[in-house]
């Protein structure tokens, strides 16, 4: 299961630090710690949507 919640965590992250910061460049946010930080806090949201994701998707197999 591991290996695959690394995978989808790849993926998941990317997704969500990306749509982070277009939110926060959207609303005018567009310094560098304003970026960073929606890039770290799309990261970490990842980590228990990868995790319930591989769950459900192991718990299917």
């Amino acid at each position: 299961m591991i290996r695959l919640f690394l995978i989808i965590y790849t993926l998941a992250a990317t997704t969500l630090s990306g749509t982070a910061i277009v939110a926060a460049l959207t609303v005018g946010r567009v310094d560098a710690v304003s970026i960073i930080v929606a890039a770290v806090a799309g990261a970490v949201v990842a980590l228990p949507v990868s995790w319930f994701v591989a769950k459900q998707l192991m718990q299917d197999a």
